[in-house]
């Protein structure tokens, strides 16, 4: 059996629109929208260095359908660099870019080989003694075991499985194509290139089973570093090694205050714990989800200079490092002591909510949101929740900053 090198990457979601990225700053947004693009690039540049033989794609290289063709010229950019280094390059449509989702083509170069939508394929690289086997998805949802139908390995060569795929479920990622280990081990292949997770994870080693994850985190729930993997086979010897190449990541900050603690306390708190960040940036900017909970007596006044906590925040995520960039400041403090009716001269605006109606108030709310939402630019109010804050959250924070103003607080 000769030796070689491949690469086998999944998920680039070329064209990703990152809506659920909040960041204020215009200049940062705009360098995470395109690091889906350079994470490519940079694979493809490491590719091109480490000699590579040859290139594998499980799948999930666009999106979804393109708005016009610069996604599919870019892509094109790419395959071309690999075809002028004589690598060639095997992949198969995913569920996001399913022959049924992308209308729109442009010629790819040569090099580039695409698995059969409608059964198993294999490609025989006689060089090598390398047989890929893969099928891509026709339809956007593929429900049925693919793994099964998968050929017999080709005695003495090398046989590895191309297959995007959920397994036996890999929450939140949806189950399409489900199977399981030993449905893949049953084909007696002696490598499995799996993409549709988004979390690297070898979920096996006899044979070797793994999802590389994506290239580039898209929201705050792809958090880490983000890559494709590097498999070295010698005299059928096999090793892998990670390649990362994202440019841009994302980190989740929880952060607990005390009873006591006024915005200045809570400012040091945040300081003190972003401190530890900078050593998972790995020198790329880094969007930071801050969560702070716990109880304070100075809830109301928090509450409504929400705006200013915000920036406070994120001068203090710039005292740690200048690339941690807040992503969202999401607000779960709550009062320490409720206002109590009667209570010298508070307003218990609770008690004056539930006299007025409240189910009714939300119903009004949640229709309101509504309507912003269809007015929202470029898509930025699709989904369930356009906002990123549940109603209920919202309703809070209204109440408390409310009782706030009727208190004679943060004004």
């Amino acid at each position: 059996m000769t030796s070689f090198r491949f690469v086998h990457a999944a998920d680039l979601h070329l064209g990703s629109p990152f809506q659920g990225l909040t960041l204020k700053d215009a200049g940062i947004a705009a360098l995470f929208v395109e690091a889906s693009r350079k994470a490519f690039s940079n694979l493809v540049t490491q590719a091109i260095a480490a000699r590579v033989d040859f290139f594998l794609i499980a799948g999930d290289v666009y999106d979804g359908d393109w708005k016009d063709n610069k996604i599919g010229l870019f892509f094109n950019r790419e395959m071309a660099r690999l075809e002028r280094e004589n690598i060639p390059v095997y992949l198969l449509r995913g569920n996001h870019d399913a022959e049924s989702v992308i209308t729109r083509t442009i010629t790819l170069p040569g090099n580039v080989h695409e698995f059969s939508t409608q059964r198993p394929q294999t490609f025989l690289l006689e060089a090598l003694k390398v047989a890929l086997h893969g099928q891509g998805f026709a339809q956007r949802s593929a429900n049925d075991n693919l793994a099964l139908t998968y050929p017999k390995p080709v005695a003495g060569w090398f046989n590895i499985g191309v297959l995007h795929t959920s397994l036996t479920g890999r929450e939140p990622h949806a189950p399409y194509a489900p199977c399981s280990v030993d449905d893949l081990r049953s084909r007696g292949y002696d490598y499995w290139a799996l993409g549709h997770v988004h979390d690297y994870e070898v979920v096996a080693t006899d044979p070797l089973i793994i999802f590389p994850g994506n290239l580039q985190g898209r929201t705050i729930r792809e958090r880490g570093s983000k890559g494709a993997v590097l498999v070295t086979v010698d005299e059928g010897r096999i090793r892998y090694e990670r390649m990362i190449v994202d440019e841009a990541r994302f980190a989740e900050l929880t952060v607990t205050v005390d009873g006591d603690d006024d915005m200045s306390a809570v400012l040091r708190r945040i300081e003190a714990e972003a401190a530890g960040l900078a050593d998972g940036m790995e020198d790329r900017p880094l969007a930071l989800r801050l969560r702070l909970t716990g109880k304070s007596r100075h809830h109301a006044h928090l509450v409504s200079r929400r705006q200013d906590l915000r920036d406070e925040a994120q001068a203090a995520a710039h005292r740690c490092h200048q690339d941690i960039w807040l992503e969202k400041l999401d607000l779960r403090i709550e009062p320490l002591t409720l206002p109590q009716a009667g209570a010298g001269d508070a307003l218990d605006l609770s008690a004056l909510l539930v006299e007025s109606g409240a189910g009714e108030l939300a119903e009004d709310i949640a229709a309101f949101i509504r309507d912003i939402a269809q007015k929202m630019p470029g898509g930025a109010g699709a989904g369930d929740n356009p906002l990123e804050t549940e109603l209920a959250d919202l309703l809070s924070e209204a109440r408390a900053l409310l009782q706030a103003r009727a208190n004679g607080e943060g004004a």
